[in-house]
Formats: structure tokens, C-alpha cells, sequence
């Protein structure tokens, strides 16, 4: 155990700080899924691999608005989960392995919704650590605020790296296991990466563009000429 807790701390401190980053400090949208994973991807030795975790996970996160007290998932540390576990197998600039990628999606689905329940308590935790200082805050005590803001990043800082050691540490195994078991060979094994990467983005696409037309002709435009540039760099 402690000799795999070391193997994890880069990716413990990476979700971390990208943990912080979705609400507290400094909200620069490097813990969007397609930057998270990617970074996680690049840590574990596989840059594409981490990049394709992080495509899907983005379409799933689309419909995600951090702001005000509502509930959502906390995609941040949950990428960083995806994005070490869905590179497990893979190096340079292989795809993942499809069990690997499909554990790690999964994977960090869930860590995204667990991470939301703890968002919720870590609001919980400011709330009840400033209201017994109420007083204090209205009258605009500086060093009070400057507390407050302090342990609030410091507790999400801690939130983030206990949710993705958690999340790792019951991941890896099961990744594992997953990859070992698969039988498929290289053609199907691509072919199942690709149609369930396309799965993930025609549903997230559908979510977003099915009640506005003009969007959806756009979309359809864009579409058909990515496909032929592709076509035609082929």
C-alpha cells in the first residue's frame, strides 16, 4: 500500500488542484475533463490515450454550469481519475485500451458524482466555520475574511486529493482486471474504442442540439466538412 499511495501522489496532487480550481481558485478552466484528462494522460506516459478519456468525459460535462449553491458533479478531480486509469496500457501516442477507456469513463462518472456530495459538505464545513465570526465579518475585518478564504481553499485542496486517492486506489485494481479479460482482437478492440467514444458524443450532441434547428444545421455543416478534410488529409 504505501509503495502504490507513492506510485499515486502526482495524480493526487494534479486532482487536487484542479479540484480547487472548478469553484475556489483560480477557475481557469483547466479542470474541464479534455484539459484534465489530458494532463493525467501525459503524467501516466500517454498523452492520446488521456486526451480520448477526456473527449468523451467533456460531452458528458457539457451541461454542467459551476455556479451558485446548486448541486453538479465535480468533473475536475473526476478527470484526473479518468484520464490515469483510461491510459492504463497504452504509452506514447497509442489509443487506450477500450477496457481501460471504459473503466475510466467510468470510473470517473462516479467520482464526479461523489465528488459533488462532497462539495456539498465542504460548504457545509465554510458555513459552519463562519458563522460563529458573523459579527466579525460585517464589520470588514480583513484578517477575518483572508481566513476564511484561506480555509476554504485549503479544506477544497483536501477534498479534492482525498476524493481522487479514494477513487484511484479502488480503480486501478478493477482496471486491471478489466484488461486481462479482454478478449477482442486489435480490429474489433479499435472498433469498440471508436463506436463507444461516438455513443458518448452523438448522445451529449443530441442533449444540447435537438430543440433548436439552426443549431443543429450548423452543427450538421461543421460536421460534414470536418469529415472531409479528414477524408481528403487522409
Amino acid at each position: 500500500m504505501p509503495e502504490v499511495l507513492l506510485e499515486f501522489f502526482p495524480f493526487v496532487v494534479l486532482g487536487a488542484v484542479l479540484g480547487l480550481d472548478v469553484v475556489s481558485f483560480p477557475q481557469a478552466m483547466i479542470s474541464r475533463p479534455i484539459v484534465a484528462a489530458t494532463l493525467a494522460g501525459a503524467f501516466a506516459g500517454s498523452t492520446a490515450a488521456g486526451l480520448v478519456v477526456g473527449v468523451a468525459l467533456e460531452c458528458l460535462a457539457l451541461e454542467t454550469l459551476p455556479f451558485g449553491a446548486s448541486r453538479y458533479p465535480e468533473w475536475g478531480s473526476a478527470s484526473v481519475v479518468g484520464g490515469v486509469i483510461g491510459t492504463r496500457g497504452a504509452a506514447d501516442l497509442a489509443l487506450p485500451e477500450p477496457a481501460a477507456w471504459v473503466i475510466g469513463v467510468m470510473a470517473a462518472i462516479a467520482t464526479a458524482w461523489a465528488g459533488g456530495l462532497t462539495m456539498v459538505l465542504h460548504r457545509r464545513l465554510i458555513a459552519n466555520w463562519a458563522r460563529p465570526r458573523l459579527e466579525v465579518l460585517a464589520t470588514g475585518s480583513m484578517r477575518t475574511v483572508v481566513a476564511l478564504q484561506v480555509f476554504g481553499m485549503t479544506s477544497d485542496l483536501l477534498r479534492g486529493a482525498s476524493l481522487t486517492a479514494v477513487a484511484l486506489i479502488i480503480g486501478w485494481p478493477v482496471t486491471g482486471w478489466a484488461i486481462s479479460a479482454w478478449q477482442l482482437g486489435p480490429l474489433e478492440t479499435r472498433a469498440a474504442l471508436i463506436i463507444g467514444a461516438a455513443a458518448v458524443a452523438a448522445s451529449a450532441v443530441w442533449k444540447i442540439f435537438h430543440g433548436y434547428s439552426v443549431t443543429r444545421r450548423l452543427f450538421v455543416v461543421g460536421l460534414a466538412l470536418g469529415s472531409a478534410m479528414v477524408v481528403l488529409r487522409g
